[in-house]
């Protein structure tokens, strides 16, 4: 494979006979860690100990007792290393990637494709949230791109494949909004049983309406849960609370929360449910998993609510069966197509049935908000940024979606003449043997590797590596046929 901009970063020069001095361009392919800011938290350690400053070394020490510290690879100038933050991702974030020394740019909004397309060109960790697409052709452009942080639960606006055949590691956050999307679904049970939302439009607009029928306590009620993944099973411990039967349905078999119970198709779930709710991910066997059919099973006067991707539910078949009187009262927070920014753009120019779904009766409609609450945002922030720090500075890939979950322990400072080597490559037979033929020279003190389909990653730490030795060392592994991706931290 030819060399890629991305890689072609390492020059040790010996100008007028002086001893090897490193330079590094700013198309980054090594890593770096230029303040002690940052560190993996302890098992023990809570998310209030490193939410600003980090961890001291001092805490370090005594908490490891008279372990040695851990070593920081400075390859290069922290300033070289340049990250873009779009769709308003939370100051805790910001914080700690900050704190490392990079370069941190910050844009409040999702930016249109060509926009994206020029100002990802020199970016090396890009950060988004739901709204930003990173298509093929979007990434095709991004030469210096390592690593992309999701900070929210989905990565579906990733082309996750095309990503790890170019060497960029995607993260994201897929526990720490759980809680905020499943208080938003209690929440919308209880106002759709108690018609909240019309009743409260009616008094803004001078109108008295006080009934009770149709009217509903949850207790006794039952819950339908399509999913049982974080969300669905922390949803099933609060129903359950409010004194609801739970059940629900997964493609496998999961342990219950409390006194919930698995049933064994969508069928048996649709005609015993009173609030059927949804949390899958977006898969083409997902797309439209509520249509015609599954609203026809539904019961008499039942609730459906989705939180959980747009192209779940076919909204044109909701809105016929809330016109006929099927379902008494639905809740979207997510949509097939979603605005790119706030504004006045929820219309049948986004999506041609908007007008006739924003009509209807008792039915809650919200802009993907399951996620939006200080905590949640401030936890996936720290989440996401400290996945990324680590994989800048250590190669460690420990929750990414599409890379191979690879790490080694850190290297320390009684290491001080270790190298650690991070190679991307093809999935083909042959290439570990070439690897360690080209590391031949060196002992290789610890060394993991793990393929992923078509993608393989693998991570060593060798020793007595002398620094004018790290650019010969570099281009050796370059030539390989089967390269993605060099990195070496030192």
């Amino acid at each position: 494979m030819p060399p890629s901009a991305l890689t072609e970063n390492i020059k040790i020069q010996n100008a007028n006979g002086d001893s090897a001095q490193r330079e590094v361009s700013k198309s980054q392919g090594m890593s770096v860690s230029p303040i002690d800011s940052f560190h993996s938290p302890l098992p023990s350690a809570s998310w209030g100990m490193h939410h600003k400053t980090g961890l001291t070394n001092s805490f370090r020490a005594s908490a490891a007792g008279t372990a040695p510290l851990a070593k920081l690879l400075k390859p290069f100038k922290e300033e070289d290393i340049k990250i873009l933050l779009l769709e308003n991702v939370n100051q805790t974030g910001k914080d700690i990637l900050s704190q490392q020394g990079y370069q941190v740019e910050s844009i409040k909004s999702s930016l249109p494709e060509d926009q994206l397309i020029e100002k990802i060109k020199d970016i090396h960790v890009l950060g988004i949230r739901s709204k930003t697409k990173l298509t093929s052709r979007v990434l095709s452009h991004a030469k210096n791109l390592i690593v992309v942080g999701c900070f929210c639960i989905g990565t579906n606006q990733v082309d996750l494949s095309y990503a790890a055949q170019h060497g960029i590691c995607v993260f994201n956050s897929p526990f720490s909004n759980s809680r905020s999307v499943a208080e938003l679904v209690i929440a919308e049970i209880i106002t759709l049983a108690r018609q909240l939302g019309d009743r409260n439009n009616e008094v803004h607009q001078g109108i008295w309406n006080k009934v009770s029928a149709k009217c509903w306590e949850i207790r006794g009620k039952t819950l339908g849960i399509i999913g049982y993944g974080h969300i669905g099973s922390q949803l099933s411990v609060l129903a359950e609370s409010m004194g609801m039967d739970v059940i629900y349905y997964d493609v496998v078999n999961l342990m219950a929360m409390g006194n919930a119970r698995q049933v064994p198709n969508l069928e048996a779930l649709l005609s015993a449910a009173d609030f059927v709710t949804c949390h899958v991910p977006e898969l083409p066997e997902t797309k439209n998993m509520i249509g015609v059919d599954q609203l026809n099973k539904m019961k008499n006067g039942s609730y459906l609510i989705n939180a959980s991707r747009g192209s779940v539910v076919d909204i044109p078949a909701l809105i016929d069966a809330s016109r006929a009187g099927k379902i008494a009262g639905a809740a979207l927070d997510v949509y097939p197509a979603e605005p790119g920014g706030n504004g006045d753009y929820f219309t049948n120019d986004l999506n041609t049935w908007a007008e006739d779904l924003r009509s209807l009766k008792n039915v809650i409609l919200t802009p993907h908000i399951g996620g939006s609450t200080e905590e949640a945002q401030s936890a996936i922030g720290i989440e996401v940024a400290e996945a990324l720090v680590r994989y800048v500075n250590e190669g460690v890939t420990l929750g990414a979606v599409n890379m191979p979950e690879v790490t080694l322990r850190s290297l320390t400072t009684d290491e001080p003449n270790h190298a650690r080597v991070v190679f991307i490559h093809q999935n083909v037979p042959g290439v570990l043997r070439k690897v360690n033929e080209t590391l031949g020279d060196h002992n290789v003190d610890k060394q993991m590797s793990d393929s992923k389909g078509d993608v393989a990653y693998l991570m060593a730490d060798i020793s007595s590596v002398k620094e004018g030795e790290i650019a010969d060392l570099y281009h050796e592994l370059e030539k390989l046929e089967a390269r993605i991706l060099t990195r070496i931290l030192y």
